[in-house]
């Protein structure tokens, strides 16, 4: 726990909470979203490893990817010795891998097993509970129609569950426009060859739409935007009832809302947050973070929102490198933090630290108050 707290604590954020979420310097308030920031599932990972390396000090440690999707955190766990792993090949009984908090596949778990090493689970209870309910449809033959980034680390971990059991089947669409197309096939809009097509890289092996589609549940990525995972489940379920009928809805399509609390609870703090009058908002998190670039998203649709990896992305008020909502690479804008009085509201993904937060604070603070810069 000290090392925990020296690495990620902020005694700052401690007193912005307290003081009812806002911070007054000069003519910046800064506004923090009642929500934000590591949740119980990051916060459980991380306090894992570092358990992990006091319990087993002569040890190997491995880490079959990134623990949670900060560079702070994973750049921690570096400088305590523990490595990423390059191949399972080369694990051991006298090993220790961390298996991360999004999971891994059913595959390099059987593999892991095999070698006898000392497995510690940091998954998430939450992405643990999508993996049930993807596999009481596999049981049931109903195939997993799973809203999320088909190369995330969940996403993989949790199709891979559809596929233990002999009628599992899975596709992964990202999003509305992709589950557009599902309902047009399931309509017959859309010929199987063009479906085939769209989805060659995100469906199971010998995936058949036309047998494929016929009984449906959906799942998601835990991190996905809650609201369009629900817009997605309901075009589906529009798509079997006008197919089938509404009496035969249950035998062809079941879903049950697999966004996790913390998930939710953050992207509703944040709708708050805009809705209240900021003038810009900053979201803190790593680039490749799927919750964090979802708050981003957000955070656009109401005032200009920048998302920064830490606080080295600020450069002054003049100058922000930053990832924009919807885009993938980072940009450089200009002019970023206005003159005269503001309100900038702030908030954090679910594997961010408060350490991190706190810096991207205090150097927003540092540029207004050089209006040279």
């Amino acid at each position: 726990m000290p090392l925990l707290e020296e690495s990620y604590h902020s005694s700052l954020i401690d007193r912005i909470k307290a003081s009812s979420y806002e911070l007054n310097a000069g003519e910046i308030t800064i506004c923090l979203a009642q929500e934000f920031g590591f949740c119980y599932g990051v916060d459980r990972a991380v306090d894992l490893a570092y358990e992990t390396r006091k319990r087993f000090p002569d040890r190997k440690i491995y880490l079959t990817s990134e623990i949670i999707h900060n560079p702070r955190v994973n750049a921690k766990l570096r400088e305590l010795g523990i490595e990423f792993l390059k191949t399972l090949d080369s694990i051991t009984k006298d090993d220790v891998v961390l298996i991360p908090a999004f999971g891994t596949t059913v595959q390099d778990l059987e593999i892991l097993k095999s070698k006898g090493a000392i497995l510690v689970d940091t998954t998430c209870g939450s992405v643990v509970a999508v993996w049930r309910r993807v596999e009481k449809y596999a049981q049931d033959g109903f195939t997993s129609i799973i809203h999320g980034k088909f190369d995330h680390e969940e996403t993989q971990a949790t199709s891979s569950r559809a596929t233990q059991y002999p009628k599992g089947k899975f596709l992964v669409v990202k999003d509305k426009e992709q589950a557009q197309k599902v309902c047009d096939f399931i309509l017959g809009k859309l010929p199987a060859s063009n479906f085939l097509e769209e989805f060659k890289r995100t469906a199971s092996l010998g995936f058949d739409p036309e047998t494929d589609l016929v009984r449906v549940g959906c799942a998601n990525q835990t991190t996905m935007l809650s609201s369009e995972s629900l817009e997605i489940a309901e075009m589906i379920q529009s798509a079997m009832r006008e197919r089938y009928g509404a009496e035969e809805l249950p035998n062809h399509f079941r879903h049950f809302d697999t966004i996790c609390s913390a998930t939710q609870d953050r992207q509703d703090a944040i709708l708050k947050l805009a809705r209240s009058g900021v003038d810009l908002m900053v979201v803190v998190g790593g680039y490749n973070s799927s919750n964090t670039g979802h708050l981003c998203e957000i955070s656009s649709e109401f005032c200009p929102a920048y998302h920064v990896r830490d606080a080295e992305e600020i450069i002054s008020r003049n100058e922000i490198h930053h990832k924009p909502a919807h885009h993938s690479e980072v940009v450089v804008s200009q002019n970023w933090l206005p003159r005269g009085k503001v309100r900038i509201g702030v908030t954090a993904g679910a594997s961010t630290p408060n350490r991190v937060i706190e810096e991207v604070i205090l150097k927003v603070i540092a540029c207004a108050r050089h209006p040279e810069s």
